[in-house]
């Protein structure tokens, strides 16, 4: 059966970028991506995702204050632009639509917010009807949210937020509201400048893990989805032991089987392997070459079976088979070669 891919990336010279703009690919049975639609007139179209219908797509672009909208077209999975909209801040970096498929919200990393729109019928957007701000150590100040996903019952909004020296490193929950609008519940304060950047649930809604991008570590936390409480419980470098360089670390990922955990490495290039145990604790199982340069995003193909690894600064998507019983991973021999990739997602 054939399978949809968009593919998301940085344009910009400021990010010494040469993407081209949000690619379309139709993957057929032999696992060969065909290109078949690229919209080339986006700046950054950096974080993608879709309505819960799967009939519209919605693009942040980084680096500036905007949204846009597509509508899909099922049979080819070709996008037509609706509109584009203000993202209530500087930098958007992630975007997400709420359970019942009316608002989508937007974490603006230097905006300092997570942003609410509203969608309209024909799958378009508003301008921003809401937007919680996350201040900074001073009036002058801002904390900076780098994403924003839902719990398994998707009643409470989860925000990492990073200090970068004039804010904050917290883990912030969001108890969201008929209107779309969000009242704060609880925040978990990171240590000083691990800059919490992405988190992903365990299909049991109790263990939530983020992964800290200054602190180069994954941190486990107990979640509480009948209050919206967080209880940090372990953190574990993402780094080899004997490694004493640096390191920047980016996406986090759960395998569908729930046993293994994933995240990438930018500067030392590596994908690092965690097994869950049984009461959440993760075990390191060692690392990976990415085979490429700066591994900012990962997520798994439709079945499970692979790895994607979209490496930004080698212009590459590299396929790993992952191992269903030890969670190791082995290079598919699959090469996308596409232009500073950071973001793939499956209709």
């Amino acid at each position: 059966m054939k399978i949809i891919a968009y593919v998301g990336c940085r344009t910009t010279k400021v990010r010494n970028a040469s993407g081209k703009g949000l690619k379309v690919y139709s993957i057929d049975s032999d696992g060969d991506w065909n290109e078949v639609q690229i919209i080339s007139d986006l700046i950054n179209p950096s974080y993608q995702c879709f309505d819960k219908n799967r009939d519209f797509l919605y693009s942040v672009h980084g680096d500036i204050n905007a949204v846009s909208s597509f509508k899909i077209e099922k049979s080819t999975g070709k996008l037509s632009h609706l509109n584009t909209v203000d993202s209530g801040g500087k930098n958007p970096v992630f975007i997400t639509v709420d359970k019942k498929n009316q608002y989508i919200y937007v974490a603006t990393l230097q905006g300092g917010a997570v942003s609410v729109l509203k969608r309209n019928a024909d799958g378009s957007l508003t301008n921003p009807i809401f937007k919680s701000v996350f201040p900074g150590k001073t009036k002058e100040y801002i904390s900076h949210p780098h994403q924003c996903i839902w719990d398994k019952s998707g009643n409470y909004l989860i925000v990492p937020a990073q200090g970068r020296n004039d804010g904050f490193s917290q883990v912030n929950v969001f108890k969201s509201n008929d209107d779309g609008s969000l009242n704060i519940v609880n925040c978990c304060m990171a240590e000083i400048g691990d800059d919490p950047r992405h988190a992903v649930f365990h299909d049991n809604n109790r263990y939530l893990y983020v992964v800290n991008e200054k602190g180069n570590s994954a941190a486990f936390y107990l979640f509480d989805e009948n209050n919206g409480n967080l209880m940090n419980k372990q953190k574990i470098s993402t780094l080899p032991k004997d490694y004493e360089g640096e390191g920047q670390a980016s996406a986090v990922v759960i395998h569908p089987n729930n046993k293994f955990l994933y995240v990438s490495n930018r500067i030392h290039d590596s994908i690092a392997a965690f097994e869950i145990g049984e009461f959440g604790y993760l075990k390191c199982n060692g690392h990976t070459d990415c085979m490429g340069k700066t591994p900012r995003f990962m997520t798994f193909s439709p079945d499970g079976k692979q790895l994607l690894v979209a490496n930004e600064d080698s212009h590459t998507i590299k396929i790993f088979h992952v191992d269903y019983k030890t969670g190791n991973l082995s290079f598919s021999g699959k090469t996308i070669e596409t232009e500073s990739p950071v973001c793939v997602i499956f209709l």
